[in-house]
């Protein structure tokens, strides 16, 4: 009996947790919105991927350690031998030719070059006449050189730094990206709440109209066209209740999904107030987000690619040689340490070219088209710029203007609840007519309505304003993760 007693009493405590709503303020939206959602780890995803992209990009840079060889590389088959007299016999071999070699590597940036170091061993077992011979390499030093030509790891050095500074900004307006978004779906669900709350009251109060109005008729106060008049109104209520209703259950679903939220509690949402009034210098915008934002690096970034093509065109265009040298030392014997004792000097060097000597006009016409293409970023990127500083002129305006914009809606919200407040009483006492009453009804819903939009207008505003700019003009800080 204790054990039944015990489970209805949490049955209870449950559905009574699942009855109450779950109250969110905007700023709890955002905060969990930054924690949970999907978009906010996919912000963290592409971070990680950019910090490890650029590890890589550094790693080319550094001594690179590398062991390789063939093991075994057994032979079994009958080869082509030729003979003095100049026929061909074919021969059985069986052999095992096995290689090991050590290398130490250093990129040369400076030259696009690669000096490395190594050392090799190689081993050739003769199964058929029952022989091993041992050849090897105990040191040698070698570079190789492009010579005129592009060098890749100079270009490099310039542009992968700025793409891993653009990828760390994207991070941070991408977060601020999810404060926007969950801006924009708290807004959504907070107008159908607030369109819900005036359904439900104007349903209760068409319903106490309608019946005061019975009373009316049956004294002679009204006529039956106003009767009929509330009756269509209290049936107008019913339909925008049911409607409301719908659209904030799926307002709220939108919300939850966005949140990354498993709660099932319904969600009631605070009125936000807007932020405490703060001044917007323009030009401290403008510095701002040509200091902290992606696309200010990534003109940058853009401009470089283009001159990085051109010298590639140019270079690779025309007379290209490599110059590949080593020197060390060499031995062979029957014996491994055989190749340590008295080893020879080892010595390769070669220089190869490619000059083109008639291409009909197809070098030139290549490096002509990476001209234009520079000079169609250069274009791009002054647009881009422009662009740029308009939204941000546009922006600080805009919420200049919604500051102002958000104290009037709600002056007026507060003057036409009172007027209504108003009206409602002189009907009861018989004061005002059945019209009057509608228009100040639709006026208190139309202000109600347009007070909330402005607040959604002013916090999109907002938040836009930060994704511009990375700056935060409250706490007149850039803005970090």
């Amino acid at each position: 009996m204790k054990n039944i007693l015990t489970f209805i009493f949490a049955c209870f405590v449950t559905f009574s947790v699942l009855a109450q709503p779950r109250i969110l303020s905007l700023q709890d939206v955002v905060l969990m919105s930054k924690e949970q959602s999907v978009a906010s780890k996919q912000a963290v995803t592409a971070r990680k991927t950019n910090y490890w992209q650029y590890r890589s990009f550094q790693a080319d840079y550094r001594p690179q350690l590398s062991l390789n060889g063939t093991i075994p590389g057994f032979t079994r088959s009958y080869i082509e031998v030729r003979q003095p007299d100049g026929t061909i016999s074919f021969e059985q071999v069986s052999n095992n030719n096995s290689l090991l070699n050590l290398s130490l590597s250093q990129s040369i940036a400076l030259t696009g070059g690669t000096i490395y170091v190594q050392q090799q061993t190689q081993r050739f077992d003769d199964f058929a006449r029952n022989n091993t011979r041992y050849n090897g390499i105990p040191f040698e030093i070698g570079i190789t050189q492009p010579l005129f030509r592009f060098n890749t790891l100079k270009w490099d050095r310039k542009i992968q730094p700025l793409k891993y500074q653009e990828g760390n900004q994207q991070f941070i307006q991408s977060l601020e990206q999810v404060s926007m978004d969950a801006t924009g779906y708290y807004f959504e669900l907070l107008v159908a709440q607030v369109n819900l709350q005036i359904a439900e009251k104007n349903r209760s109060n068409n319903d106490t109209l309608y019946k005061i109005a019975q009373q009316k008729l049956a004294l002679g106060k009204i006529s039956q066209n106003d009767l009929l008049q509330l009756q269509m109104g209290l049936l107008t209520a019913q339909k925008d209740l049911a409607s409301a209703q719908q659209a904030a259950a799926v307002a709220s679903l939108k919300l939850k999904m966005y949140m990354g939220s498993r709660d099932e509690r319904e969600l009631e949402l605070e009125i936000p107030l807007e932020a405490a009034e703060f001044a917007i210098n323009t030009q401290l915008a403008l510095d701002e987000a040509f200091a902290n934002r992606s696309a200010a690096v990534a003109f940058k970034r853009k401009l470089l690619e283009a001159e990085r093509e051109v010298q590639f065109a140019r270079k690779e265009n025309g007379l290209n040689a490599s110059l590949n040298a080593t020197f060390g030392l060499s031995n062979q014997g029957a014996q491994p340490s055989d190749v340590y004792r008295n080893p020879q000097d080892r010595e390769f060097v070669e220089l190869q070219f490619t000059l083109p000597i008639m291409t009909w006009g197809r070098n030139k016409a290549r490096t002509e088209v990476a001209k234009a293409n520079q000079e169609f970023a250069q274009q791009s990127v002054e647009q881009e710029k422009l662009t740029f500083e308009q939204e941000i002129f546009t922006q600080v305006t805009l919420l200049q203007m919604l500051q102002k914009q958000v104290k009037l809606t709600k002056l007026a919200d507060n003057i036409a609840a009172d007027r209504y407040q108003i009206a409602k009483e002189r009907f009861i006492l018989s004061d005002l007519s059945v019209t009057d009453l509608g228009i100040a009804t639709q006026e208190k819903d139309i202000a109600r309505r347009d007070y909330i939009l402005a607040l959604r207008d002013y916090w999109q505003a907002y938040y836009s304003l930060r994704i511009l700019t990375l700056y935060d003009f409250e706490q007149n800080k850039k803005i970090t993760y």
